[in-house]
C-alpha cells in the first residue's frame, strides 16, 4: 500500500514538471514568433535616404559685414599754363591716368597765327608755343571741363579733374557699439559688387555721428591701389572674434526649432536607426556651424541630408557618407 502510494506521488510530480516544461517552450516558442514577427515588420517599414557626415575640426570667425561708400578724398585740378587753342585731348570722363601721362596739347596764338614757317626759318622753333599738359598723379579723371578740339582757353582755365587713387578710401558707417572693432590700424575685408576680394585697414574716424541712425563714419582704404568709381557701394567685414580647434559640421546637418532657441541634429546609432542629440551652438558661416556641446566623437555619423522632419528613432538608409 505504501509502495502503491509512493510510485502514484511520483508520476504525479514528474506529470507536473512535463507540464511545467511544456508551458515554458510554447511560450519560448510564441516569444520567438512574435519576436521575428516584429522584425520583420520593421524591416519592411519605409526608410528615409539619407547622406551622412562626419564631425570636423577648425574654427569660424564671428563676422560684423557692414557696408561702405568709395569716395576720394583729394583731387588735382589741371589747368591751362598758357592762353591757348585745345588742339589735342587724349582723355575721356572715367579714364585711369598715370603721373606723367599727357591729358592736352595746347598751341598758343602766336604758333597758331605763323603755322609751320617758324619751322622753316629755324628748325628749334618747330615746337614754339606748342603746351603739352601732364597728368600731376596717377587717378582717374573725375570731370572733365574742356574736352573740343579747337576750343580757346584763357592761363589757369580748368581743363579736367584728377581723383588720386591713392587717395581713395570707403566710407563705413559703424554703430557705435561696435567702433571698438574699427579702431585706427585695425583689418577689414572689402567685397566689391563683382564679389573680387581685398584687405583694407581703418585709417580714421570723423567726429561726428549720424543722428537718426546712430552711426559714425570710419575711414577704410584698401591695402591695394585700386581704380573704382566714386559713390561705389561695397561689404565691410569685420572679424569679432575666432575660436580655435572647436567641433564643426556643415549647416545643414544642425537643425532648430522656429524661434532658433534649440538646437539638434540626427545621429546614427547603427546602419538603419538615428536618435535626436540637442547640442549647444557657437560660430557660424555660410558653410558650417561650430558645436560647443556635447563633445563628439571622430567615428559619429551624423545626417546632412534627409534629417528634416525626421522624428526620433526613425528609420533610416544611408545613401553615402561625406
Amino acid at each position: 500500500m505504501l509502495i502503491t502510494t509512493g510510485i502514484g506521488k511520483t508520476y504525479s510530480k514528474m506529470k507536473n514538471l512535463l507540464i511545467f516544461l511544456g508551458i515554458i517552450f510554447w511560450g519560448f516558442n510564441a516569444c520567438k514568433s512574435k519576436s521575428d514577427a516584429v522584425k520583420e515588420i520593421v524591416e519592411k517599414m519605409p526608410k528615409t535616404p539619407i547622406e551622412v557626415v562626419y564631425v570636423g575640426n577648425g574654427s569660424i570667425n564671428d563676422e560684423l559685414v557692414l557696408f561702405g561708400t568709395t569716395i576720394y578724398l583729394k583731387r588735382n585740378l589741371v589747368s591751362s599754363s598758357i592762353p591757348a587753342f585745345v588742339t589735342v585731348v587724349n582723355v575721356k570722363l572715367g579714364d585711369k591716368v598715370n603721373k606723367g601721362d599727357i591729358l592736352y596739347v595746347l598751341q598758343s596764338k602766336e604758333s597758331r597765327a605763323l603755322g609751320n614757317d617758324m619751322g622753316k626759318i629755324d628748325s628749334s622753333l618747330t615746337y614754339f608755343g606748342i603746351v603739352k599738359i601732364r597728368a600731376s598723379a596717377s587717378g582717374i579723371i573725375s570731370t572733365l571741363d574742356r574736352q573740343q578740339v579747337g576750343e580757346y582757353v584763357l592761363e589757369g582755365t580748368q581743363l579736367c579733374t584728377i581723383a588720386e587713387s591713392n587717395d581713395l578710401v570707403f566710407q563705413v558707417n559703424v554703430p557705435f557699439e561696435f567702433t571698438s572693432l574699427t579702431k585706427i590700424g585695425s583689418r577689414c575685408t572689402l567685397i566689391l559688387p563683382d564679389n573680387s576680394v581685398h584687405s583694407a585697414t581703418f585709417t580714421r574716424a570723423l567726429t561726428t555721428m549720424n543722428v537718426a541712425a546712430q552711426t559714425q563714419t570710419i575711414l577704410a582704404k584698401s591695402n591695394e591701389n585700386l581704380f573704382l568709381p566714386e559713390n561705389m557701394i561695397a561689404k565691410v567685414s569685420i572679424s569679432k572674434n575666432a575660436h580655435s580647434n572647436k567641433q564643426t559640421l556643415p549647416k545643414s546637418a544642425v537643425l532648430s526649432d522656429e524661434m532658433m532657441k534649440d538646437f539638434w541634429v540626427m545621429k546614427l546609432i547603427n546602419d538603419s536607426m538615428a536618435v535626436k542629440i540637442p547640442v549647444s551652438i557657437g560660430n557660424k558661416n555660410n558653410q558650417k556651424i561650430e558645436i560647443l556641446s556635447p563633445q563628439f566623437n571622430g567615428n559619429d555619423r551624423i545626417i546632412s541630408v534627409g534629417n528634416y522632419g525626421l522624428s526620433d528613432t526613425a528609420q533610416v538608409k544611408i545613401s553615402n557618407i561625406k
